[in-house]
């Protein structure tokens, strides 16, 4: 059973420390996607803010942050507000990801995207952009998701 993003965001999100909570459980869910440690500031049907820390975990030999783990925000900021929006009537699957990485990126990044989410009912196709920025506002990587959304198949 996929678990219901909507549902746990909107419990979760408003507590006291609750999108570190939620945050927390992301990773959790998605074990690959908590390596990086990411904090969803903003969560919605339309889109997503979502930050990652710069540590050395994250860090390449040139001191700054490995290109897959900026993939890896890129598609989480794209997957987790499409998730946000068809579940649990809908599924997603990523069928591609394009990142531009624009230049080094060091420091607390944040992942942003938007979009107008389709709808679960019928398979479709969504291309979602996403941009990943330093704090002192340089966009660092840009970056395309290609993704299938369609109705949840009842298993045989």
């Amino acid at each position: 059973m996929a678990t219901d993003i909507h549902s746990l965001w909107d419990r979760v999100s408003p507590l006291p420390g609750g999108r570190r909570i939620f945050s927390f459980l992301l990773g959790r869910i998605v074990p690959y996607t908590g390596t990086i440690r990411p904090r969803v500031l903003e969560l919605g049907a339309t889109g997503a803010r979502i930050e990652l820390r710069d540590r050395r975990r994250v860090r390449n030999h040139l001191r700054s942050i490995h290109a897959i783990a900026l993939a890896n925000i890129a598609e989480l900021t794209t997957g987790l507000p499409l998730a946000y929006a068809v579940m649990p009537a809908g599924r997603t699957i990523l069928l591609s990801l394009t990142v531009d990485f624009v230049k080094k990126a060091r420091g607390t990044l944040v992942a942003t995207s938007s979009f107008v989410a389709p709808s679960p009912d019928r398979d479709s196709e969504i291309e979602i952009p996403v941009e990943v920025r330093a704090a002192a506002g340089d966009v660092v990587a840009r970056g395309r998701a290609r993704w299938r959304v369609g109705p949840v198949r009842p298993r045989e």
